[in-house]
């Protein structure tokens, strides 16, 4: 347990922690010549049954509040200090209200120099304190005068401090390991050392760290934990870790970082937050400046509300856009003190540390920070995953938290949730968009029985909520082995439905077909020379080829000139080669003499894929675009169809100068 003092200037907060524990905790030559504490003060009490009670003495000037915050967010007790003479004084306002925004629940109150006044005057002490505390946490604080030169009521003090430590509630153990960084120095023969409280986790001598949020890798060499050589340090105890590593060094290390478990290296510079503002205080305003405080840390920040004003006593939303990164965890309790750092103004809980910068204040955003402020995880996730967009990252939503291993997996068990990719849904969700996809596909079918389907990219825009590409791929995976859908060559299906042409042209197709494949595949017959080959009019060929271009046979490269799918895949293959054998550049000489072609269809083809981005022209030479090589194939992930694929394009044209048209065929087509 860590017990943290508070209280105004020269009140005795550190002549009764050296009366407690035997230990002066002002360690400067200028904190004992002004008689001031300056920086914070440790000190450490063994107890009978083998623990150690820590003690942070925090400065009490208003001067170094911004100290006294980096001690007070480690603390478990507030040892409130109220000397008998002066009574309540300014700081002693501010600290006490500053524990109540850090959320510190506990306190015990020490009325100090009581042997230089009156009972009646020990009263009249006691009245204000209670006033004070009266309207939060602290309300009936067990309150013990005392005298650190007579001795008077120490006793009883040390008996009460150790009682509340022996029921304290320890920290969260199970979580992943967070220190917050309050001291580094060099200790010779050791290296660099770090100190602080350790806020979740455990860390053993030998694990690997990081700290935060530079991203400095580390590897803890010993621990000292409460004052003592230890193998591990635990949540809730004063620990120091001698660091070892590439560029690890005493000014590497910054008061304020945090030594994290590998797996939480995730600073933010934007976080949504829930805020108190302290009675007397103005309203926030947008884009107000403030100084935050958190942990041992205190950065710049500015303030955009996320609803209505937020009036001085009252509680809101804000988003915090910082100056510098932040490394912290969510539900993290913090401090705002005004731009000059001369006063506080309040205070509260992070929600979200990956906070948008749009729509910010949109009604599915504040449901998910209302969902977001549930202390309990599971609870949080799946109130979370009930309200649009239904999906939320599982493995950054235990890391934001500081959670521990295996907890994304208990999560997943507990909720009995879908996992796609690094995306969970509630099962009534996916089950929601399974249906949505059922019943697109089944619309599209009806509207368009002759093709063979609709394009990824049609399908996602037509399903709300709209999932990112790539994760969208991966529940596509997903829908074909559940038997929702089918890949169609570049398009989707549902199982059964089949784009068939009539007897006639089936015939026809069957004589068409051999007349641009095989040898003849990279040097086609146009559509008037087919025509003149089969005896057909020329209109009839090119009906057909344009219904079997929507099925995604064949595409019409130039004017009535059309190459099979497959030639096209081919040919961007070829086209990917000579990318490879001229990094400056392949020219149409080389792409014709690879194709055994003729010029002019060469300059075609490569015209087509410079339409549909495959190539990039610069002057004579072309580039390949490595992420449109799979524009006329599959890509891996799904067993046929793809999102660059043409069909279902709103971009894709067939020709030069021809109009767009839905389904990846020209608007004049049939």
């Amino acid at each position: 347990m860590i017990i943290g003092t508070a209280g105004h200037i020269d009140h005795g907060k550190t002549s009764l922690v050296r009366c407690l524990t035997g230990v002066d905790t002002d360690r400067l030559k200028e904190e004992k010549a002004r008689g001031i504490s300056i920086a914070l003060g440790f000190a450490y009490w063994p107890q009978a049954d083998g623990s150690v009670v820590g003690f942070i003495d925090v400065p009490g000037h208003e001067k170094f509040v911004h100290t006294m915050l980096a001690g007070a967010a480690g603390i478990d007790l507030l040892l409130l200090v109220v000397a008998a003479d002066d009574g309540v004084m300014p700081q002693t306002h501010e600290h006490v209200a500053i524990a109540r925004l850090l959320g510190i629940s506990e306190a015990v109150v020490a009325i100090t120099k009581a042997d230089l006044v009156e009972p009646a005057r020990i009263e009249a002490v006691e009245s204000e304190i209670a006033a004070l505390l009266a309207p939060g946490p602290f309300a009936g604080a067990p309150m013990l005068p005392v005298s650190t030169l007579t001795g008077e009521g120490l006793p009883e003090l040390a008996g009460l401090l150790v009682s509340r430590a022996r029921d304290a509630q320890t920290r969260q153990g199970d979580g992943a390991f967070r220190l917050a960084v309050d001291r580094c120095f060099t200790l010779q023969g050791a290296g660099t050392v770090v100190t602080g409280t350790v806020l979740s986790g455990s860390v053993a001598v030998g694990g690997s760290v990081i700290v935060s949020p530079g991203g400095l890798p580390a590897r803890v060499r010993s621990i000292h934990a409460q004052n003592r050589p230890a193998e591990r340090g635990l949540a809730g105890e004063r620990c120091a870790l001698n660091l070892a590593g590439p560029g690890v060094t005493k000014d590497a290390v910054q008061h304020g970082d945090m030594v994290l478990a590998p797996t939480l290296h995730a600073p933010t510079t934007r976080i949504d937050a829930e805020v108190s503002l302290l009675p007397g205080e103005k309203a926030l305003t947008m884009w107000q400046p403030v100084r935050l405080h958190h942990a041992a840390s205190e950065i710049g920040a500015r303030i955009v509300l996320l609803g209505d004003e937020i009036a001085p006593g009252n509680d809101g939303l804000i988003q915090l856009v910082l100056d510098e990164p932040l490394a912290a965890a969510a539900l993290d309790r913090f401090v705002l003190r005004d731009a000059s750092a001369s006063r506080t103004i309040g205070g509260g809980r992070f929600l979200d540390l990956r906070a948008p910068e749009r729509r910010r204040r949109s009604p599915e955003r504040l449901a998910q920070l209302a969902a977001l402020s549930n202390s309990d995880p599971a609870d949080a996730l799946q109130t979370l995953l009930a309200v649009p967009p239904y999906h939320a990252d599982l493995d950054g939503f235990v890391r934001d938290r500081g959670l521990g291993p295996g907890v994304a997996e208990n999560l997943t068990n507990r909720l009995d949730l879908v996992r796609i990719g690094p995306l969970a849904l509630l099962p009534a969700h996916w089950q929601a968009l399974a249906q949505a996809a059922t019943e697109r596909l089944d619309a599209f079918h009806a509207e368009h029985p002759d093709l063979p389907g609709i394009g990824l990219a049609r399908l996602r825009f037509a399903i709300a909520p709209r999932w990112p590409a790539p994760l969208f791929r991966q529940a596509l995976v997903r829908f074909e082995d559940d038997g929702v859908l089918v890949p169609a060559g570049s398009w989707l299906r549902r199982p059964g439905h089949e784009a068939r042409l009539l007897p006639e042209d089936e015939a026809l197709w069957a004589k068409v077909s051999p007349l641009i494949a095989e040898s003849e595949r990279f040097r086609p017959p146009r559509v008037r020379d087919i025509g003149h080959l089969l005896g057909r009019p020329e209109e009839e060929i090119r009906r057909l080829l344009r219904l079997t271009g929507r099925r995604g046979d064949v595409h019409e490269v130039a004017l009535d000139h059309f190459f099979l799918r497959d030639t096209l895949a081919e040919m961007v293959g070829i086209s990917a080669e000579l990318a490879g054998l001229h990094p400056a550049g392949f020219n149409a000489a080389q792409f014709r003499d690879r194709l055994d072609n003729g010029r002019k269809v060469a300059i075609q083809i490569l015209e087509f894929f410079d339409r549909h981005g495959v190539t990039i022209r610069r002057g004579d030479l072309r580039r390949i675009n490595r992420r449109r090589l799979d524009l006329f194939r599959p890509p891996p992930g799904l067993s046929d169809g793809g999102e660059t694929s043409p069909v279902g394009r709103p971009d894709f044209k067939s020709g030069r100068g021809r109009q767009t048209g839905s389904g990846g065929f020209d608007s004049h087509s049939l």
